[in-house]
Formats: structure tokens, C-alpha cells, sequence
């Protein structure tokens, strides 16, 4: 059963999010961007199971990544036309490798829909469902921490090129 949904990114500031360094990321156009390298953001909130909508847009060449609970990382990469592998676009950052290849070119906005509850993952990536509930085995590089049975946040890697968000909401399981 599923709660009501959040929209975690209000669209016109950095409210309920926090960066982790010298902060690059601005608010403008109900888009959240990074224009260059440079910190992570995380929401101030914690989530522990959820269903997430995020939509994503990088330019050429650009590479960021989704952090569940800030442990568990889906990839986001410029990876049209690449075999799926378990570093390109909708992986589980070195552990799962998507079923097919998802991405769409640089510079299109993408999205993804995840379902986290546990370990267990589906994710949806620009309409494809590319993941079917597959157990994430542990955290992967770059978590916030390895506290696995505590809620945690979205964390938004920002420390790998350009990348934008917006529509971004979280819908808490009961």
C-alpha cells in the first residue's frame, strides 16, 4: 500500500536539500541543475521503501547517478546505443546490469520509476521496464553511509559533469 506522493523538488529553490561540499546546484525553471562538477545534493528528508519519479537531462558525454536511501546507486549516463552493462544507464551501479538499453541522446529530457521496498528493485526507465525486482546486494561506490536497515536519502550525484532534474516525488509505502 502506498502513501501520498511528495514532491521532494519544489521547483523554485534548494528547499528540503542539502549539499554535501561547495554547492553548484541551482533552481531555475522548475529544473534543478548542475551546471558543472561539483557537489552532491541530498534531500534533508529520509525514506525508507517508495516508489520514485525522477526525470533526468545531461548533455554529451555527462554521467550523474540517483542514490536510494543514499546507499544504493542508479546509474544516469550518456549510454544510447551501448549494450547494457552494470556501469551505463539504469544499472544498479556495479551490480545489475539492465535487461536492455533505455537511454535516449544527449540532451532529451529521460525519466526513471523505481519501486525500492528492502533490497528489492524495479526500475522503469523512458517507458521500459529494465529491472523486474532484483535484490541490490549491498551499497554501492559512493553511499552516504552503510546503515542498510535505516531509512536514508535522495542523493543526486553532482560530482561528474552537467546533469538537470525536475519532477522529482517520492511516494512513501504505509
Amino acid at each position: 500500500m502506498w502513501g501520498t506522493p511528495i514532491k521532494v523538488f519544489n521547483g523554485k529553490n534548494l528547499d528540503g536539500w542539502q549539499a554535501l561540499g561547495t554547492n553548484q546546484w541551482v533552481a531555475e525553471d522548475g529544473v534543478l541543475r548542475s551546471p558543472k562538477s561539483g557537489a552532491n545534493l541530498r534531500t534533508t528528508r529520509t525514506f525508507n521503501n517508495f516508489k520514485l519519479h525522477i526525470e533526468f537531462r545531461y548533455p554529451k558525454e555527462s554521467n550523474s547517478g540517483v542514490y536510494l536511501r543514499g546507499r544504493y546507486e542508479v546509474q544516469i549516463s550518456d549510454s544510447k546505443g551501448l549494450e547494457p552493462s552494470k556501469g551505463d544507464l539504469g544499472s544498479v551501479y556495479g551490480f545489475i546490469t539492465p535487461n536492455e538499453m533505455a537511454a535516449k541522446a544527449p540532451g532529451e529530457w529521460q525519466y526513471y520509476d523505481i519501486t525500492f521496498v528492502g533490497r528489492m528493485i524495479t526500475v522503469i526507465a523512458n517507458g521500459k521496464k529494465i529491472i523486474t525486482e532484483q535484490e541490490v546486494p549491498g551499497i554501492t561506490g559512493g553511499a552516504l553511509d552503510s546503515k542498510e536497515g535505516e531509512p536514508g536519502p535522495i542523493y543526486l550525484q553532482g560530482d561528474h559533469g552537467p546533469v538537470e532534474y525536475r519532477n522529482i516525488i517520492i511516494t512513501p509505502a504505509k
